[in-house]
């Protein structure tokens, strides 16, 4: 088949050359010599079609096209089966929604008994809850406190403590020094016990 094409892709080339070659001889060429562009450009263009229905491309063509047109054919049957069973389909889970509905208010209506029942209950339990969270939080409250006191006093002895080695340090000779040391260490330990 190729073989056959090169020849013909030659000869519908050729009018290119041929305008070429007409330009250069004599414009009053008569209309049936190879020496004419359109003559030449016409027995192309018949030897183009003559190779098409040759090569049968017409009902190549034609074939082509019926097996699409059965092609759509046949998914616009398969879409109308599709859409006759999502009907279907449609119908019995409406009925199913219907009866959810019903059996979902049914539902909700004993929810509701049940949520007031509960209610009630939880408020007995929230008040008695509320008193023992108060007490817990008062008895928290009041060991925080004796805490924090405790804390205040270890630290300002530590301090004391801390501000009188630091003047006696600058102030006292070194025996003076370890003498207030002493006696001070002994008063502190005397206080915390």
């Amino acid at each position: 088949m190729m073989k056959k094409l090169i020849p013909l892709l030659m000869l519908v080339a050729s009018p290119a050359m041929a305008e070429e070659v007409a330009t250069e001889m004599a414009k009053a060429e008569p209309f049936f010599s190879l020496r004419s562009t359109e003559f030449v450009v016409t027995i192309a263009f018949l030897a183009f079609i003559g190779l098409l229905i040759y090569l049968k491309i017409p009902a190549l063509l034609t074939g082509l096209l019926d097996k699409r047109a059965e092609g759509i054919k046949a998914s616009l049957d398969e879409a109308k089966a599709l859409r006759d069973e999502a009907q279907k389909l449609l119908a019995s889970y409406e009925r199913k929604q219907r009866e959810v509905q019903d059996q979902s208010a049914r539902i909700v209506a004993q929810a509701r008994d049940e949520a007031a029942a509960a209610a009630a209950k939880a408020k007995e339990d929230l008040k008695a809850s509320i008193a023992r969270r108060v007490k817990t939080a008062e008895d928290q409250i009041a060991s925080a406190e004796a805490a924090a006191v405790r804390a205040v006093r270890d630290r300002a002895v530590t301090i004391a403590v801390a501000a009188a080695a630091d003047v006696m340090a600058n102030s006292l000779t070194a025996k003076d020094g370890d003498a207030l040391i002493d006696g001070a260490i002994t008063l502190v330990e005397a206080r915390m016990h």
